[in-house]
């Protein structure tokens, strides 16, 4: 009971700055332009900077070497992800255009605007070395996976319309956060100095990563509109990928590599369990766009699954309680 107050407690705190910035928004104290002006900072300058600072303060080249076991289970989890969600979406019969959307429900995960702050809540900064492994895998399934489902998933090529060719943009597969993790790392390796003044300068640009992110979203589910979430099948079949077997699949995963002798730290299980449970992708609307895909339905199971997180996480973390 205690665990699920805590936990409770935490996603409140979420919950109410998510609340200003969706007041901000809705009562036309913030703009277009802060919206997207936010995100950059948050992505490029912010982000970066925080994890630059958490892997050096985190970890050390032993502990490095360490976690190398927990992209085994996110590896896993993320392929038998995509197997039951092709499989999902086939048997639910989603029409072309939701497609794309539906399986990147079941596998890829909102972790920089939602998992991050979320994981920090719960269970404070120790825990940073164990939710980049998830965020590392996540951006590589999203930009080198997911993308593929969603511009192959385009309705106008059912109908017979020409489509365009289309080139990967490696880009993507290298965003800042990842970046500054990349340099991190080689920072750590080559065991270089870092001033204490530079670290106390990346600590407080990092610093506004959370409340930021929190705003963000607000602003995202005051530009969607709450009114427009509605429940239907395909909506209700991707809500249930996302928060019930996505974790299934995480649980049963880290489980059957415990039978084969592996040790897992509980704050690396629970942080992987709490990241695959996270909302769907803020950018599925943006990507399913280009794809002339279903813009509405992607927007809607984006918006639900950001509200409804609220009640699955206290539930979940007092189901991880007993693994």
């Amino acid at each position: 009971m205690t665990a699920f107050l805590t936990s409770l407690s935490s996603v409140g705190e979420i919950v109410l700055v998510i609340a200003l910035g969706y007041w901000l928004r809705t009562s036309g104290k913030l703009d277009e332009k802060f919206k997207g002006s936010i995100s950059y900072l948050i992505m490029n300058i912010a982000l970066p900077a925080s994890i630059f600072t958490s892997v050096l303060e985190n970890l050390t080249r032993g502990k490095l070497f360490s976690l190398a076991s927990g992209l085994e289970y996110t590896f896993t989890s993320f392929l038998l992800g995509y197997v039951v969600a092709i499989l999902a979406a086939k048997l639910l019969k989603i029409r072309p255009g939701r497609r794309g959307t539906f399986i990147n429900m079941f596998v890829n995960a909102n972790t920089i605007f939602i998992g991050l702050p979320l994981n920090i809540a719960m269970f404070g900064k120790v825990s940073m070395p164990y939710f980049l492994i998830y965020y590392v895998m996540n951006t590589i399934s999203t930009w080198a996976i997911g993308v593929f489902f969603i511009s192959n998933d385009d309705p106008t090529v059912a109908k017979g319309e020409k489509k365009g060719k289309k080139e990967f943009n490696w880009k993507k597969l290298l965003p800042a956060p990842l970046v500054g993790f990349l340099v991190a790392l080689v920072w750590l390796l080559l065991d270089l100095p870092f001033p204490a003044f530079f670290q106390s300068t990346f600590s407080m640009v990092g610093s506004i990563v959370t409340p930021m992110s929190l705003i963000y979203i607000g602003i995202v589910l005051a530009d969607a509109g709450l009114k427009s979430i509605h429940f239907d099948k395909d909506t209700i079949g991707a809500l249930a990928g996302r928060f019930v077997i996505a974790p299934i699949i995480m649980i049963c995963v880290m489980l059957a590599f415990k039978n084969m002798g592996q040790t897992i730290p509980a704050l690396e299980q629970n942080t992987l369990i709490i990241q695959s449970a996270a909302p769907g992708l803020a950018v599925l609307p943006i990507l399913v766009g280009q794809a002339h895909g279903d813009v509405e339905y992607a927007t809607n199971v984006v918006t639900t699954s950001t509200v409804l997180f609220v009640i699955v996480m206290p539930i979940l973390m007092q189901i991880i309680q007993f693994i």
